[in-house]
């Protein structure tokens, strides 16, 4: 939905529960990228021809999620770090380039690609270019974040795998910022404590999307890819990789649905998992998500990444944040600071289970994924 197209009233009241659940800083935040998505220069910014040196990440993808958030956490927690920006779409780079003040910015990737100035690159352009943009900046020498998801076929996991393989010294991180919530962090921690296998349910409701959307054009793998890929890696996460291949996927979705779906996956530790997804309609708080959790003497609700509970026989445990904290500004911060990527095998494993689930949903068929296949990186 275009918020800046809403009456007064809407905008109003937009932002008013957006600084309840986010913050003031935040919100603003969020308003400026709506202004930053429609900029249009009548004279694009001038670039100091010398660029000077100075700044070590380039982010390639200017788009609002990189405007609010990526640039947003590099400029608080690393001042000075970013030195340009790329997006096809000039203005998006120019405006980004000139609301954080980086060095230069262009339409042309392989300016930030060659730039030797430049170690990690932030990708977070549409979703069929992020493993090819990320392969040229690897066999390049740099490390890279990449936006969800990393890949949108086999092919493209294949080939980002094998660039991952041949340049060691290129740490790859992977935009699933979730696992780095406080709150889903705090849940893991106590299922620890806990035996046997999980029966994990998820309820997401997204944004409402038109169909003339790109994230439905075929190459861009639909919201399987673009959205649900999220609760697929959370899953993952939750049941281990250890524990879940060989693994089988039900979907339960209307073949040719494009927004609606659920699948259930039953992993090789005999832990369960349902996800849903629904776009129906707009949701006014932004995506709402809900986790229900049973794991041994555990029973758990995990709300919007903003308020848990958890029963452990006669112990009962509860915690809401004044904020939602979907882990956004810790995973940034982790691929800032770390020196060490994440593992090929988890890289490639999550992707295999978001693609078969993709796969399942596409056909209406069931899909098994054997152990055989996560493990032929």
């Amino acid at each position: 939905m275009d918020y800046t197209a809403q009456n007064l009233r809407f905008k109003v009241k937009k932002v008013l529960r957006y600084v309840i659940l986010y913050g003031v800083r935040r919100t603003m935040l969020k308003i400026n990228g709506q202004i930053h998505m429609q900029k249009k220069y009548k004279s694009l910014p001038i670039i100091d021809p010398s660029i000077p040196k100075g700044g070590y990440i380039g982010i390639i993808g200017c788009g609002n999620y990189a405007f609010t958030t990526i640039a947003s956490y590099l400029k608080n927690n690393f001042p000075g770090s970013m030195r340009a920006s790329m997006d096809l779409d000039v203005h998006q780079a120019a405006s980004l380039f000139e609301s954080y003040n980086l060095k230069y910015y262009t339409d042309d990737e392989e300016k930030l690609i060659s730039d030797p100035e430049i170690k990690l690159i932030f990708i977070a352009s549409n979703h069929a270019s992020h493993a090819e943009y990320a392969i040229r900046c690897i066999d390049a020498g740099k490390s890279v974040h990449i936006e969800k998801p990393h890949v949108v076929t086999q092919d493209q996991l294949d080939r980002l795998s094998k660039a991952i393989k041949e340049n060691p010294k290129s740490n790859v991180f992977l935009g699933f910022n979730r696992p780095r919530s406080p709150l889903f962090g705090k849940l893991q921690n106590l299922l620890q404590g806990q035996t046997g296998p999980l029966m994990i349910n998820w309820f997401i409701a997204g944004h409402e999307i038109s169909d003339d959307h790109w994230y439905f054009d075929e190459k861009e793998g639909g919201r399987v890819l673009g959205n649900l890929c999220h609760w697929t890696d959370l899953t993952l996460q939750l049941v281990g990789m250890k524990n879940a291949f060989p693994c089988t996927i039900i979907p339960a979705t209307p073949v040719g649905a494009k927004s609606d779906f659920i699948a259930s996956v039953i992993f090789a530790d005999r832990s369960c998992a349902s996800i849903t997804f629904s776009a129906k309609g707009h949701t006014f708080e932004g995506v709402r998500e809900v986790l229900n959790i049973h794991k041994g003497d555990l029973l758990g609700n995990l709300t919007d990444f903003q308020a848990l509970t958890v029963d452990i026989i006669d112990k009962k445990l509860s915690e809401t944040l004044f904020f939602r904290d979907h882990g956004h500004e810790a995973n940034i911060v982790n691929s800032g600071i770390s020196d060490k990527g994440e593992d090929l095998a988890y890289i490639y494993g999550t992707a295999k289970l978001f693609l078969a689930i993709k796969q399942a949903i596409d056909s209406g068929a069931v899909v098994s994924l054997s152990a055989e296949e996560v493990n032929e990186f």
